[in-house]
């Protein structure tokens, strides 16, 4: 079991790290949503025409013509895993690596309980704000669009692509708690999980910009994160979110046994 004080203490202390990005995020869901606009749309293809490389890398080369479809090209291309994903990258590194990094792990493995329930508070932890995460921009992205274009929102597609994000958030969360629970040295931790999430973008954004990099795709994970799929409701969507979700569980769990195995320098 989770140890709940651990938990609520956790939470309050990593509170202000999640207003920050929750207002980054603010700031750019209401602008793109309140950019879908015909006449601006024409102006943003023009771009796109004129800087097709760049555009095509961050995911923008074709953001189509319904609202949906504009706000997962312009958000949920790069914006959406970008910033959530250097959210995962701090987080994970605060939750356990830097306790044994600074010493203060001893304090509060002194506690009667096992150390695997410290490590799955911190889990949990991670996980609950990634949700929120996922739950505050979905509601956010809801509540906007029917504010300045009612009706326009395919909601079931749009909820079908935020359980899609979702799974790749897990996913980023696994590789950035798993580094964080081997190893004593929070910067290794950090920088473990960081090279993981930047690697994975870049590799991305270099096969998006044109057909002579298109094979890169294949080693990157954000391959998986199918939006085109998810907004026309192919079934291959599921099966990359599917994945995407069982790696990062079984990252986040084979975390918790390392921790709780292994000799710590307290």
């Amino acid at each position: 079991m989770i140890r709940v004080i651990l938990y609520r203490r956790e939470i309050k202390a990593n509170f202000i790290l999640f207003l920050i990005f929750a207002g980054v995020l603010t700031m750019y869901s209401v602008m793109i949503v309140m950019m879908f606009d015909p006449k601006l749309g024409d102006s943003l293809r023009m771009m796109s025409e004129s800087m097709p490389e760049i555009f095509a890398a961050f995911g923008m080369a074709d953001v189509g013509t319904t609202l949906l479809e504009f706000v997962a090209g312009y958000l949920y291309g790069m914006l959406f895993v970008a910033f959530p994903g250097v959210f995962i990258i701090i987080l994970a590194g605060r939750l356990v690596a830097k306790y044994v990094d600074n010493g203060s792990m001893v304090y509060l493995l002194t506690v009667p309980k096992k150390r695997w329930s410290f490590v799955l508070t911190q889990a949990a932890v991670l996980v609950t704000y990634i949700a929120l995460m996922v739950i505050y921009v979905t509601g956010l992205i809801l509540i906007t669009s029917h504010i300045l274009f009612p009706d326009e929102m395919e909601i079931k597609e749009f909820f079908n692509l935020n359980i899609g994000l979702f799974g790749l958030l897990v996913f980023f969360a696994g590789v950035c708690f798993f580094p964080s629970c081997l190893c004593n040295d929070s910067k290794r931790a950090t920088g473990i999980g960081a090279g993981v999430i930047i690697y994975s973008i870049l590799m991305q954004m270099i096969a998006q910009v044109g057909e002579k990099f298109e094979n890169l795709r294949l080693i990157t994970p954000l391959t998986l994160f199918q939006i085109d799929n998810f907004l026309i409701g192919k079934q291959e969507a599921w099966v990359g979110c599917g994945i995407l979700y069982v790696v990062g569980i079984l990252f986040i769990v084979a975390g918790i046994v390392i921790f709780h195995r292994r000799d710590l320098p307290i």
